[in-house]
């Protein structure tokens, strides 16, 4: 029983390698909903445990998942996720960071960009290509690759709405053990599609700092902690998702205003139907699949809709000062439906795996990587 294993005064690590030890899964629903009925502190939040865990959990072989599993559960490591770069972002298989076998480590080189929390992470979730001579997506490999070392520069990158939570990473000869494989060399494509399949599911999320009032001892005040510090770069999220909260308890009497504000509510409700569905879902042990897309998308929809609505009850004020909030909303929300795969890629993906349309034309699919035309 969990509640013989509380107690409050444990550091939150000495708390967290009970539930391990005791065999509490991260990912058990019954274990959280335990959790929550004790008043106890759950598992970290973040890359690691949202994406970097599940990856590993589906690919990594025993011995990498015995060195890194565990201590991200436990919030003794930290991970960011190294996919998008400057010339391969929707297009994620055409990327060119280069991973090259010496030995028993590959040496990296390359650049990647969107990278949340990697200026101070542990770890970073890498996709490099590792076979120039494989079509495009046959020649990739996922990699755990260790942020602190020689090779690795991370600089921040500041966004037009004041933020600076993405970061841009630069790899020189940044070394990475063979043994730090996710899956197979060059079989990374399978094991993108998992991480990217829990990112889409985790899209419509609002993050955002602890509220309420911690309670006492040791393990929560450390939980409070951990908390601000892994918030810190996505204080800005409520905003970039338009904030359809301050829509609904707005008030008008104009009945242009009130029917844009109808429609959000409306996109809202429809959405939460879609997350239960996937919820549902994963709690019988059926993996993400495409409704992560569609829910991706609708949170881009609920976002746009819901920052025009704002332009309707706020007016010229909504970009000044005067109201900071709707100012943040209207420069946040064009990020919504970029992040974690753009509209247009969660459109081919509906098309492609639930209308049935044919794929994309891409010539580049079936000729060695090193023969595509890409840019420089």
């Amino acid at each position: 029983m969990l509640a013989d294993l509380w107690d409050p005064e444990l550091s939150l690590l000495e708390w967290r390698t009970r539930l391990v030890d005791n065999g509490f899964r991260w990912d058990d629903p019954d274990v959280l909903r335990q959790l929550h009925e004790l008043g106890a502190p759950g598992f970290p939040d973040g890359v690691g445990m949202n994406l970097a865990v599940p990856t590993m959990a589906a690919h990594a072989d025993d011995d990498l998942q015995a060195r890194l599993v565990r201590p991200t559960v436990t919030g003794e490591i930290t991970w960011t996720q190294l996919f998008s770069e400057p010339v391969a972002g929707s297009d994620l298989a055409g990327l060119s960071t280069r991973a090259d076998r010496d030995g028993d480590v590959f040496r990296v080189n390359g650049q990647k960009v969107w990278n949340t929390s990697a200026h101070h992470a542990d770890y970073g979730l890498l996709l490099a290509r590792t076979d120039w001579d494989a079509p495009k997506h046959r020649g990739i490999t996922c990699f755990a690759i260790p942020m602190h070392q020689d090779g690795v520069e991370v600089r921040p990158l500041k966004q037009m709405n004041g933020h600076a939570s993405f970061n841009e990473v630069f790899f020189s000869d940044a070394l990475v053990d063979a043994a730090n494989v996710i899956g197979a060399v060059n079989d990374g494509w399978a094991v993108a599609l998992t991480t990217l399949a829990h990112e889409r599911r985790l899209a419509p999320i609002h993050r955002g700092g602890a509220g309420g009032t911690t309670p006492p001892g040791r393990a929560w005040a450390e939980a409070a902690e951990e908390t601000v510090r892994n918030s810190q770069p996505y204080t800005w999220y409520p905003q970039r998702a338009g904030r359809p909260d301050l829509v609904a308890a707005a008030h008008t009497d104009d009945p242009v205003a009130r029917q844009e504000i109808a429609r959000t509510l409306s996109l809202g409700r429809a959405a939460q139907w879609t997350a239960a569905r996937a919820a549902a879902a994963g709690a019988v042990g059926k993996p993400p699949g495409a409704e992560g897309s569609l829910g991706k998308l609708s949170s881009s929809n609920i976002a746009r809709q819901a920052a025009r609505t704002h332009t309707l009850l706020a007016g010229a004020s909504g970009m000044t000062k005067a109201d900071p909030i709707v100012a943040e909303v209207l420069i946040s929300v064009p990020a919504v439906s970029i992040a974690g795969g753009t509209d247009e890629i969660q459109h081919n993906i509906l098309g492609e795996r639930i209308l049935g349309l044919p794929r994309e034309p891409d010539e580049s699919r079936e000729v060695p990587f090193r023969d595509v035309k890409r840019s420089t």
